[in-house]
């Protein structure tokens, strides 16, 4: 338990949160307000966000993974008496509130990307960089792995998967070769064999868009994303802000299509001569454009280089 306890604590000191001031700047904590973090992660951006609300302030953090949560128990432990952290998917964001009595929040974030623990010691096969289980499950408490999917799923199904979640152009190709070197039982043997499927062609690994893939489809997290932003926004108070860090284009389409709509009052197509859908804006877009990360951060952090930062704030 004491070594269990000591690397939460090591990983949560090296995490390094992903647009920190930006996103403090776009909550704007202030003393005995409420906050949401869904994807607590290791704590960073629910630390700051504290830090920078002072007194009264109190927050609720959600995360799949049950060693994400340690890290940010550990983040988290000068706030313990005005924390909440909830071994759950975002998706069930609503209900969670709703059984804790939490409601009438002035800030929720998605932080939609992989934390340093997943990537480099969960040993669950987030990433190719080490020779680890084709896992991939943000909770244990899920059945699908990353191997049921390549060992089991028909060719043209797994083209199809790869395509649609990898946007890799070389799908097909890879998923032959997949089909064809069955069992695969790690990372390491995948990457490989999607170098050699496609050859190694320019700074990114064959493997990278593959990798997404299988992580986004087994933890059915486009599905999940659709289904937490209208409930992130039903548990905001008005005027309260809905902040979003996307990490690849098929997130971000989501959060900017979803941000765009609950910013119309109507929704009826071009030319209908009078209003039949009855949609009202329930949102106030800050900016049209993401935020990006600066290139200092990028060279702080490459893995920031693809953040894309969303803000809305509620009506």
């Amino acid at each position: 338990m004491v070594s269990v306890v000591k690397e939460a604590r090591t990983v949560a000191e090296r995490h390094v949160p992903v647009l920190l001031q930006e996103v403090v700047v776009a909550l704007d904590p202030r003393p005995g307000d409420a906050y949401v973090d869904c994807t607590v992660g290791g704590g960073g951006h629910a630390r700051a966000l504290l830090d920078a609300a002072g007194p009264g302030a109190r927050l609720l953090g959600l995360d799949a993974d049950p060693q994400a949560l340690a890290a940010a128990q550990q983040a988290l432990e000068p706030y313990r008496d005005a924390v909440l952290l909830v071994e759950s998917s975002f998706r069930h964001l609503g209900s969670v509130a709703e059984d804790l009595g939490f409601s009438q929040a002035q800030g929720v974030l998605l932080d939609l990307g992989m934390s340093t623990l997943q990537l480099r010691e969960s040993g669950r096969g987030f990433s190719f960089q080490r020779d680890e289980p084709l896992d991939m499950r943000f909770s244990p408490h899920q059945r699908l792995t990353a191997a049921d999917i390549v060992n089991t799923c028909p060719e043209q199904a797994l083209a199809d998967l790869i395509s649609r979640y990898g946007e890799d152009p070389h799908a097909r190709r890879i998923a032959r070769q997949i089909v064809a070197s069955r069992p695969i039982q790690t990372t390491g043997m995948l990457a490989r064999i999607a170098q050699q499927a496609v050859g190694r062609r320019g700074v990114t690994h064959p493997a990278t868009r593959l990798f997404q893939a299988l992580r986004i489809a087994v933890n059915d997290e486009l599905a999940a994303l659709r289904e937490v932003l209208p409930q992130a926004v039903d548990l905001l108070a008005p005027g309260g802000r809905l902040a979003v860090i996307a990490f690849h284009s098929l997130e971000d389409r989501i959060v900017k299509q979803f941000l765009s709509q609950e910013s119309r009052d109507c929704l009826c197509p071009p030319g209908t001569p009078v209003c039949v859908c009855g949609h009202v804006a329930r949102l106030r877009l800050d900016a049209r454009r993401p935020v990006r990360p600066s290139e200092l951060e990028v060279a702080r952090n490459p893995q920031s280089r693809s953040a894309r930062f969303r803000v809305a704030r509620k009506r």
